[in-house]
């Protein structure tokens, strides 16, 4: 479930996805309480995204308070683009994902809560890999963080003192320039995020 969500600003073309409703019981005398959760995630479509959890006794409300907590909490993702800089592997809890850069054309190849997040993020060629647990509280805050720890040929090179040309090379270099991505954007993943392990 996606849709634009109106409002001032920079946020105006914010898109959010209900990941999951749940409802919750409790008995009480004379009778049992409903109220409900509602993990949402928001997006902008180019590079930010975020995702928040809201609970009331209406399924409208807790959407509601789901997405002012999702905006509260954006992220911005590093992109080289339509795909991600780098592949990467990440561990929430039980929640074991795994980030892999795509050639233009390939598309999301995602499921689930990961897609919710990948999409909303703008991620347009990706493909990626869930282990472990299936609760989406737990997939969405593992993509989130996974997609945090990214970095950009550029913002490694810094760290280490040097030019991008001197890590990946003249033609990677030139494609990181024009912020376009490349059928070989995969193989920027082992100069970048090979070398930030052992720096």
């Amino acid at each position: 479930m996606g849709r634009g969500y109106g409002d001032r600003g920079e946020r105006s073309e914010l898109a959010d996805r209900v990941v999951r409703v749940n409802r919750v019981a409790k008995v009480v005398k004379g009778g049992r309480k409903f109220s409900f959760s509602a993990l949402i995630v928001v997006g902008d479509m180019n590079g930010r995204v975020g995702a928040g959890i809201g609970k009331a006794r209406e399924v409208t409300e807790a959407i509601r308070k789901g997405m002012e907590v999702a905006k509260r909490n954006m992220i911005t993702v590093p992109m080289v683009g339509t795909t991600i800089p780098h592949a990467v592997e990440y561990k929430w809890g039980a929640a074991r994902i795994m980030l892999k850069p795509a050639a233009p054309g390939t598309g999301v190849i995602s499921g689930g809560a990961m897609r919710a997040v990948i999409e909303t993020a703008g991620i347009k060629d990706i493909l990626t890999k869930s282990h472990g647990t299936n609760n989406p509280i737990n997939t969405v805050r593992a993509t989130l963080a996974a997609l945090q720890t990214l970095k950009t040929a550029s913002q490694v090179a810094e760290l280490r003192g040097k030019d991008v040309e001197q890590m990946v090379g003249k033609r990677l270099a030139a494609a990181y320039g024009a912020g376009t991505s490349s059928p070989r954007s995969a193989e920027v993943a082992a100069p970048v995020a090979g070398g930030t392990e052992g720096a």
